[in-house]
């Protein structure tokens, strides 16, 4: 009975890895440019530790590799938004002042004329530094990621390019979730994406949604709750039984 009971118990204690990947995708179904990347499975290993020799119990393996499969395209009519095509990625600054990357495209300026992400890291150019436009500038985006500003009071005045867009083509590589939500190359951490085979691209006045499946979370989250629930009635009935046959043993005896 003992071992239904420690097999029900560690498939709770895993399966809280599947919970908190189905809700940290559910919370960002409606973040611009999310992408889906962890995966996780059960499988069964023997269990270590005296008197465990033969029992097996669950455990969790999980995958952490970025689907880069497209979202939802929504026009903004806004000159600082991209939506980046195929599996274009952005090179930003991330938490810890290395190279990140991220398919978030709703762009700002702060403050300073620092170009931003709307989470708040700095957005790369080409030459790998900030870009910095001037204060009060109109700023447009080109298909290439070429960055235009229109200088105010400059009546007719051609637009003067600033920057181009540190754009990479990941469709050749591997790319894993940092802590601060951007994403790395999985073979070399903070270093830049150089196997890309296609000219990346960006579509202007657009964003692009999340590729989280809301309806598919939330049928996960519905499996996973009964699938909770199920462990628990498991323990409940053994404990029920254990605790019939100690009675039956105390009359017994």
């Amino acid at each position: 009975m003992d071992r239904l009971a420690f097999n029900a118990a560690a498939a709770i204690n895993e399966q809280r890895l599947t919970r908190q990947i189905a809700v940290n995708e559910m919370a960002n179904v409606s973040t611009p440019g999310f992408k889906r990347s962890f995966e996780a499975s059960m499988k069964a290993i023997p269990a270590e530790g005296p008197g465990f020799a033969t029992r097996i119990q669950p455990q969790a393996v999980v995958a952490d590799v970025i689907q880069l499969s497209p979202g939802s395209m929504m026009a903004t009519g806004r000159a600082l938004d991209i939506s980046m095509n195929e599996r274009a990625v952005l090179g930003v600054t991330s938490s810890d002042d290395t190279l990140a990357f991220t398919r978030r495209g709703d762009l700002r300026v702060n403050a300073t004329g620092l170009l931003e992400t709307g989470s708040g890291f700095a957005v790369r150019g080409e030459g790998g530094a900030p870009i910095i436009v001037p204060p009060g500038a109109d700023i447009h985006i080109t298909g290439d990621g070429q960055v235009y500003a229109t200088l105010p009071g400059q009546g007719n005045a051609p637009s003067v390019l600033v920057e181009r867009l540190l754009l990479r083509d990941a469709s050749q590589t591997k790319l894993e979730r940092r802590e601060d939500g951007l994403f790395q190359p999985l073979s070399a951490p903070n270093k830049d994406i150089t196997d890309g085979v296609k000219t990346p691209t960006v579509t202007s006045a657009a964003l692009e949604g999340s590729n989280v499946n809301a309806m598919q979370i939330l049928i996960k989250l519905m499996d996973q709750s009964r699938s909770f629930e199920q462990q628990v009635r498991i323990i409940k009935e053994i404990k029920g039984s254990d605790e019939s046959g100690a009675s039956m043993m105390k009359l017994g005896g």
